[in-house]
């Protein structure tokens, strides 16, 4: 039974929603926003204040660069300015590897635009993959750069641009190529006057920064941090005309005599300057350097000859500085030999009684070595000494060989009558020249000279002879280019020749060979006021003819005659008919 003092319990109701507190939640969000505004302030004053020069310099490093700007080298010109070596602007192809890699496809067709072997192309691209810059080709040509070109807007290929350089070029090729040597491919000089002024034709690049693209190209020129540098010119003594002249001469004798070389060098007599330097066999610097050190040789200045007869006309020297002789001192050359202790000196013939003129004239080596009796060792040795032999020059030519000449104290007394017709003495064509160039210049020794001397410029020189002893053996060296000496066929119509043959037997290992000879001839013209003095040597002629009359003599006379004609030297002894007419430079 329910209890009637309960009260029944009435029905739950359900509760009521609370409503959420909004401005909390706005507070904790606006609290929120405020921190990451801070936190991005913050992030943003440490980026522009704090982290500037390292974040500039991170971008920097992504599109800025530093560039060279390609300077040239010194031009190389003759006296008359015409250019002997000039650098001209060429194009260099370069790559990025890492992204050649991904393209290694296109690598056989890269190397045949560039007339490379592929394999080793890949081989190279591969090796150097880790890398940002490899050159693919230096200074290519023209087809090689379009065809790049055309490779690269049809494949789309990325990673191989272009860069400007400079290639050195040279006009005259294998005429200068001995003198003026060439450069490497970084541009220095390996060879000749390239290698010997160096430091002054060298260029220095100058620095630029540039803005590139992804693709590495330059878009933009930001600054200018260092200006380029161009080398200095440098103007040579020598004269193109002459030196093409020579060259034809030199080389045409060299093969009609079969010859295995020959050197030419010509000087002017009043200021030592080298006019004509020229050699065989020669060299092209502008092709592959595949010739070897045998062909780029400059044998003018590195190569000596034993000189044979061309000393005679110095060995007279002597004697009549000293007073010994006279051109119309008789010396007695029969019977065509002359003992010197247990050795013979012997002549081509047997000349019998000579003047000291007929000596040179007819080159006797019997009646030189009496002469060279008369006077003491010293005598002889110190004119020699004194001329330049057994010393370089002092043109400044890299390989210059001193030639030798031994201390008359060690001279035996055979040895001082070898000396008297040229051997046992070795000199260089460019000594012989300066040699017989002062004779030329009335006994003074003047230094000589690759580059040219300013116009008028007084040249300080040494006395070796006296004015007198030196026109005296002119004269006399005048009769060896007449009818009655060995060198008929260095005769100019209208000029009086001065000059000597030489004909030296060649040394070998095992002493002098047989039918290896130099044959010699070194001369000057006018002979009554020389302007310009030659030597010409050819090397080994392999046909019947070997003596430097027959040999060296035309070549003399054929050069020696355009010479004098370039240089507008008046004919000192011409004909009646130049007379008449007026021609030479003489009747108007």
């Amino acid at each position: 039974m329910a209890n009637p003092s309960r009260r029944p319990r009435r029905p739950l109701e359900p509760a009521k929603p609370r409503r959420p507190d909004i401005g909390l939640r706005r507070r904790l969000l606006l609290m929120a926003l405020a921190v990451a505004f801070v936190l991005l302030g913050a992030g943003v004053f440490y980026r522009q204040v704090v982290e500037t020069d390292f974040l500039q310099t991170e971008g920097e490093r992504r599109y800025l660069r530093v560039a060279e700007i390609a300077a040239r080298r010194g031009m190389i010109s003759d006296r008359n300015g015409e250019p002997l070596a000039v650098s001209t602007p060429v194009e260099t192809v370069w790559a990025d590897p890492r992204k050649l890699v991904e393209r290694l496809d296109v690598l056989p067709e890269l190397a045949r635009a560039l007339d490379l072997e592929p394999q080793a192309l890949r081989e190279r691209v591969l090796a150097k993959s880790d890398r940002g810059f490899i050159y693919l080709k230096r200074r290519v040509d023209f087809d090689e750069a379009r065809a790049v070109r055309e490779l690269i807007a049809r494949e789309r290929l990325g990673g191989v641009d272009f860069e400007t350089e400079y290639r050195r070029f040279y006009p005259g090729a294998e005429v200068f190529g001995h003198v003026i040597g060439f450069t490497d491919i970084e541009d220095r000089g390996q060879e000749g006057i390239e290698f010997a002024y160096d430091a002054q034709l060298q260029s220095e690049p100058g620095l630029r920064r540039v803005i590139r693209d992804g693709r590495k190209r330059i878009v933009q020129e930001v600054e200018q941090l260092r200006p380029p540098r161009q080398g200095t010119d440098l103007v040579l003594s020598l004269d193109r005309r002459l030196q093409f002249l020579a060259y034809r001469e030199l080389l045409a004798a060299v093969r009609e005599h079969e010859a295995v070389g020959g050197t030419l060098v010509a000087l002017d007599v009043d200021t030592g300057e080298v006019l004509a330097m020229v050699n065989q066999p020669g060299y092209n610097p502008n092709a592959l350097r595949d010739g070897g050190s045998e062909r780029r040789r400059n044998r003018c200045v590195t190569d000596v000859i034993e000189p044979g007869s061309t000393v005679k006309p110095l060995v007279v020297a002597a004697a009549l500085e000293r007073g010994l002789i006279t051109p119309t001192t008789e010396i007695d050359t029969e019977p065509g030999y002359f003992r010197v202790g247990r050795n013979l000196v012997r002549d081509v013939h047997d000349y019998g009684l000579l003047d000291v003129t007929g000596v040179i004239a007819k080159s006797s080596n019997v009646g030189v070595v009496k002469i060279a009796q008369m006077m003491e060792y010293a005598d002889l040795w110190s004119l020699y000494d004194h001329l330049g032999f057994g010393r370089v020059t002092g043109v400044g030519f890299p390989g210059e060989s001193p030639g030798n000449l031994r201390h008359y104290s060690d001279w035996r007394v055979f040895e001082h009558a070898t000396l008297a017709f040229g051997y046992g003495l070795s000199v260089t064509t460019l000594q012989l020249a300066q040699a017989y160039a002062t004779l030329a210049a009335d006994g003074i020794k003047r230094p000589v000279t690759l580059l040219r001397r300013e116009p008028g410029a007084a040249v300080p020189g040494t006395r070796v002879l006296s004015a007198e002893t030196a026109r005296t053996v002119r004269a006399m060296m005048e009769q060896v280019v007449s009818e009655k000496g060995t060198a008929r066929r260095a005769a100019i119509a209208g000029y009086r020749v001065a000059g000597k043959t030489g004909t030296a037997k060649k040394a070998g290992p095992n002493g002098y060979a047989g039918r290896r000879y130099q044959a010699v001839f070194a001369g000057f013209a006018p002979a009554e006021r020389p302007r310009l003095v030659m030597v010409v040597m050819i090397d080994e002629p392999g046909g019947k003819s070997y003596y430097g009359g027959v040999v060296a003599a035309p070549v003399f006379q054929k050069v020696m005659e355009g010479a004098l004609r370039l240089f507008n030297v008046p004919p000192d002894d011409p004909p009646p008919s130049m007379l008449l007419s007026g021609r030479g430079g003489l009747g108007l």
